[in-house]
């Protein structure tokens, strides 16, 4: 058992963080599927994987402050779990969505590029940030996790029927490649996420 030394040092939070990363692998997966089955009930499952992952996100930062187990591992699992939770996954659901024209998968790119950058930037400036303590004060940037509200208004969409050719904004096209103007939400949430706006952490 030697050789899985480093499952036995996980704490507990770090199993949390697994589940979100757990959650996100899941959303990309049905995401894939509902492109195939075109059930609105597989979209909307993909869709809630979501929330559920944001619940673990949440959850294993209290339970490392309140177990005191804070650690650099922690937190580079916590990053490489939201860039599939809050990144790959919301921008998979929305290409399964319809969000398939080249202006649009340029965005989805552009959109999980962003994360990357902003959870590099987190980790790079989490420990001058913090002063020695086990918190942040603020972020720069509007935290991954808040492409939740994407994953949102594509449930809506789905839940009107308004996915694929009937997507709301319709579609047009720019140059060689079509856009849908819906997918401008998320070049908004990438584009805010490696601002320099500071946000404080609650």
């Amino acid at each position: 058992m030697k050789h899985f030394s480093m499952i036995r040092s996980f704490q507990l939070a770090d199993f949390f963080t697994l589940a979100n990363a757990a959650c996100g692998a899941l959303m990309v997966f049905l995401a894939a599927a509902y492109i195939g089955t075109q059930s609105l009930d597989t979209f909307m499952l993909a869709a809630a994987m979501a929330p559920a992952a944001l619940v673990f996100d949440v959850l294993d930062g209290r339970i490392a402050r309140w177990r005191h187990q804070a650690s650099a591992l922690g937190r580079e699992l916590d990053s490489l779990a939201d860039v599939i939770s809050f990144g790959v996954g919301p921008a998979t659901l929305a290409y399964a969505g319809g969000m398939r024209g080249g202006w649009d998968v340029a965005i989805l790119i552009f959109f999980v590029c962003c994360g990357v950058s902003r959870l590099a930037r987190y980790n790079v400036t989490a420990e001058s940030l913090s002063a020695g303590s086990a918190k942040v004060p603020y972020f720069e940037g509007t935290p991954i996790p808040t492409s939740v509200f994407l994953v949102l208004l594509m449930s809506v969409a789905a839940w009107q029927e308004r996915l694929g050719e009937q997507m709301w904004f319709g579609a047009t096209t720019l140059g060689p490649w079509g856009l849908h103007p819906l997918s401008l939400a998320f070049l908004a949430s990438g584009s805010l996420m490696i601002s320099t706006i500071r946000i404080p952490k609650l």
